[in-house]
């Protein structure tokens, strides 16, 4: 099949059928005239890669799945594996959400320092 009718039975853009080629996450033969051909399982390939990014794992995640990404992860049980991969993500996420909820209260108390008088202050410098 070609890359269309990939992207129309996954939902996957086909820009992001050529990222995952690229990346060597599905793979396909050219034809004569260049186009790239997948074969039918290509599909559940695809499914299953865009089952994991929408679990919070990346690209660099997902190839560590390789090995498993023709079957059906949605009811398949986690590897060990899967499973420390999944944990490692989720404590970075964690983390990026720490990072920003620091921030956020930062800006919060500046923000609550400032008299009321100043609020409606207008910053923008004039041209000169």
């Amino acid at each position: 099949m070609r890359i269309g009718e990939l992207a129309r039975l996954t939902g996957a853009s086909p820009r992001a059928l050529r990222n995952y080629e690229h990346e060597g996450l599905i793979g396909s033969e050219r034809t004569a005239n260049g186009y790239r051909d997948y074969d039918a399982g290509t599909a559940v390939r695809v499914r299953n890669i865009l089952h994991l990014l929408a679990a919070g794992l990346t690209l660099a995640d997902v190839r560590c799945f390789t090995h498993c990404l023709d079957g059906d992860m949605t009811t398949a049980p986690p590897s060990p594996e899967g499973l420390r991969i999944a944990r490692e993500r989720l404590a970075v996420i964690d983390g990026r959400i720490a990072a920003q909820t620091a921030a956020r209260d930062r800006l919060a108390r500046a923000l609550a320092s400032v008299p009321e008088a100043h609020s409606s202050v207008n910053c923008v410098g004039s041209a000169g």
